[in-house]
């Protein structure tokens, strides 16, 4: 997500920003935009697209297209944890194995 700041001009009464070109063909802008309110802030979105959603294709070339800071997960890599041996198999075996309630025809037969 990137971010990008407008600023804000004096429209007769009003108060505007001007959105970038290329911002208004990536998300198909028309002539009317659609404004939502939230406690975050204030969303605009393409009126003919309020339903639609990207595509996988779209959405697979949005997230390769954006810097994004991995570096947090370089740290959870470095934590240890691919260099214990997990044994899971031998887990129950040390444990005795686990003990389950026979079922209704184990019952009947003894």
């Amino acid at each position: 997500m990137q971010t990008t700041e407008l600023r804000v001009a004096k429209i007769g009464n009003s108060r505007g920003v001007r959105i970038p070109a290329e911002v208004l063909r990536r998300y198909a802008f028309g002539d009317t935009a659609v404004m939502i309110e939230s406690v975050d802030g204030i969303l605009l979105r393409p009126k003919q697209q309020t339903d639609a959603k990207l595509s996988w294709t779209d959405t697979a070339k949005a997230m390769a297209a954006a810097a994004e800071d991995w570096s947090d997960w370089d740290a959870a890599a470095a934590d240890g944890l691919d260099d214990i041996p997990w044994k899971t198999a031998n887990a129950a075996k040390k444990r005795g194995g686990y003990k389950t309630k026979p079922t209704q025809s184990q019952r009947r037969r003894s």
